[in-house]
């Protein structure tokens, strides 16, 4: 059976006011530096719209397999993000990663 694609994303709120050049710098270089990482395909970032939930905004990448998802997990520039912005900038979040499931 061949390994399916995963799909990861991350739904967050970050510190800053919305509207600022704080917000447009973080997304701006989360797209910049994840989407650099060997593996990630089809990266978005996006604005979350919907009534129903408080969270602002969200990153969205595909992996053509579990092998590729796990090394960006691990990659330096995936890890010096996390620790050195999301940690730090990110209020809360939710990640779900999935697979197809037919």
């Amino acid at each position: 059976m061949a390994e399916k694609r995963i799909r990861h994303s991350v739904i967050f709120c970050l510190t800053h006011k919305i509207h600022t050049p704080e917000i447009e710098q973080f997304l701006s270089d989360g797209r910049s530096i994840l989407s650099s990482i060997p593996g990630v395909e089809n990266f978005e970032v996006l604005k979350q719209v919907s009534p129903k939930n408080e969270y602002h905004f969200g990153f969205s990448m595909e992996f053509s397999n579990k092998a590729a998802y796990d090394a960006y997990n691990i990659h330096p520039s995936h890890v010096d993000f996390v620790e050195n912005r999301w940690k730090k900038e990110v209020t809360r979040f939710l990640e779900i990663d999935y697979e197809e499931y037919y």
